[in-house]
C-alpha cells in the first residue's frame, strides 16, 4: 500500500474477501492487529476495521489481557466454524 488512506467504502467492500485471509493468518496462533496487518501487507487501520467486524460476528475472539506492548491478541473463536469454511 502507498500510505494513502483509502475511502472507507473501499475498505468495507473488501471485508468479506479479507475474512478467510485473516482467519488463515490466525491459524498459526493468536496475533495482534499490527502483526496481522504485517502478514497481510495492509495498513493497520484497515485491518483493525476488518478484525472488529470478525469479532462482532463471532469469527474471532480477543484474548482478555494485552501483551507487553499494550496490544490485544486475537484468535479464531472456538465455536466459529471459520477454520472449516474455506470462504
Amino acid at each position: 500500500m502507498n500510505g494513502m488512506l483509502r475511502d472507507i467504502r473501499e475498505v468495507i467492500r473488501e471485508e468479506m474477501m479479507m475474512r478467510p485471509k485473516i482467519i488463515q493468518v490466525l491459524q498459526s496462533g493468536p496475533q495482534t492487529v499490527p502483526e496481522i496487518a504485517e502478514a497481510l501487507g495492509y495498513p493497520t487501520q484497515e485491518v483493525m476495521f476488518w478484525v472488529m467486524g470478525l469479532r462482532k460476528y463471532g469469527h474471532i475472539s480477543e484474548i482478555p489481557e494485552a501483551n507487553d506492548e499494550g496490544y490485544f491478541q486475537y484468535r479464531i473463536a472456538e465455536n466459529s466454524g471459520s477454520e472449516m469454511e474455506g470462504d
